[in-house]
This record gives C-alpha cells, structure tokens and sequence, in this order.
C-alpha cells in the first residue's frame, strides 16, 4: 500500500484552511480525509476561533472516528464530529450564523473486503478500479446553483445549507444526511485519491487532462507536482482565475490499495 499527500496554501499571507490526513489502523485497512474550509467574506462568521481552528478540529475527529469505528458508517461518523466539533465552541461563538465555520468533506475508508466513501460539497474524490478506469465521486449541489446567484455574499448566503442550494459541514450534524456515499467491493478498487478544489481545478478548471490523467499525475508525480502544476497555470496571465479566486488552497491525497 502506496499513501502520498500534500498541501499548500493559496497565499503565503493566510493560513492554509484545508486539512488533510491518511491512517493505517492496526486493524488494517485505512483511511484518508480531505476538508477544504470555507473562506468567510471580511472574516465575518461569529466565530473567535476561525476557520482553521474548525477544520483541524473536524478533520482530527473524522480521522480518529473512521480509523476506530468500523461499526459506524461514514454518514454517522461525518454527524458525530459535526456535532463533538460544535460542543467545543457552542460557549463562545454564534453557531446560528450563517457563515459559521465551514467546510467540504471527502472521507474514504476501507478494509479487506469494501471501499466506502462521502463527499459533501465540492471537494473530489477518485476511484480507479482494477482495468484502470477512472471514475469522479461528486457533489454536485454548487456547480448546478446559476452564476449570477453566488455574485453577492447575500445571495450565496441564502443558498448555504438549505433545500435547492449546497451543503457543507458546518455547526449541524444533520447535514450528513446530504452527503454522497457509497461502497465498492475492495477487489474493485485499485487506488484512489481526494482532492479539494484548488488540487481539482487542474481538470475541472484549467482543462489540462480529464480525472484519469489527473490520477496518473498524482501515480506518476506525486501529490505535490500535481499542485505544482496547478500553480504554473495559476500564473500564467493568459489563463481566466477559478471561480471566485486565482489562487486557492490546494490539497490532494493518493492511495494506491
């Protein structure tokens, strides 16, 4: 078994919000995490922690959970470190305010016999089977809201974590419910990789390979020359930015089962 991940921040001026983490559990089998945290608007969330604080928080809970409780899907886990993560700032922050906190999930676990995964919101996650074929597990809530609804903060607003609009892990456990799984037979499966947005706009932005290349990428290269490539497309003035910014957190996670 082949794990290789790496990170970097959009900005050497902001802290990085995304998180990434893989485990080996004794027991066998393993799991990776990938959360891209949500960038509030003027630093307004209500929150005296931040962003960075949340994903941590998040991310150590799902690792240690998927890695120790094998009994409990993946939904359910994803609720549980929702709400531990919201008890350990309800005393001191506005968990009701809409941009609380927040972030997108990619979780993927497996053992011996099954492959299972979760993707909520727009982070990634690929799965390639064993005759080399490359599927995308994705949410895809956000890319099917119109442009010209996200083009204020007020309007992006009304969308977050309600019916017709995207969802993302924020103070209510009850936002597992929307997230994508599955499970695939682990005999099926031969690698695997979850990246956030700022790693996935080299195929989902810039256009430079469809997820199979981008997987081979990650196979051949590695993790950090895929973001490498990102950046050098980052840079280039000829190129249009992503969606809401040219440069981005970047964030990717392979493993070769």
């Amino acid at each position: 078994m082949r794990i290789d991940l790496a990170t970097a921040p959009g900005s050497p001026e902001r802290p990085n919000e995304d998180w990434l983490s893989a485990a080996m559990p004794t027991s066998g089998g393993g799991v990776v995490v990938a959360l891209d945290g949500v960038t509030p608007p003027r630093g307004d969330d209500g929150c005296v922690h931040g962003v960075p604080w949340f994903v941590g928080r998040l991310g150590g809970r799902l690792t240690e959970l998927s890695g120790s409780r094998r009994d409990m899907p993946l939904d359910r886990i994803l609720a549980a470190s929702i709400g531990s993560t919201a008890e350990a700032h309800r005393g001191t922050c506005d968990l009701s305010h809409v941009r609380t906190p927040q972030a997108t999930v990619v979780v993927a676990r497996w053992d011996g016999t099954t492959v299972e995964h979760l993707v909520l919101s727009d982070s990634v996650l690929l799965l390639q089977t064993r005759d080399g074929e490359v599927g995308a597990v994705l949410d895809d809530r956000l890319d099917r809201v119109p442009p010209e609804a996200l083009r204020s903060v007020a309007a992006a607003d009304a969308l977050r974590n309600v019916e017709g609009g995207f969802f993302t892990a924020a103070a209510d456990p009850e936002v597992a419910g929307r997230a994508v799984t599955g499970r695939t037979p682990r005999a099926e499966v031969r690698a695997l990789a979850a990246l956030t947005d700022g790693a996935s706009r080299w195929t989902d932005t810039f256009g430079e390979g469809d997820w199979a290349a981008c997987l081979e990428v990650l196979r051949e290269e590695g993790a950090r020359a895929l973001i490498a490539r990102v950046r050098a497309l980052e840079y280039d003035p000829a190129r249009p930015p992503g969606r809401h910014k040219r440069h981005d957190d970047a964030s990717a996670v392979y493993a070769e089962l």
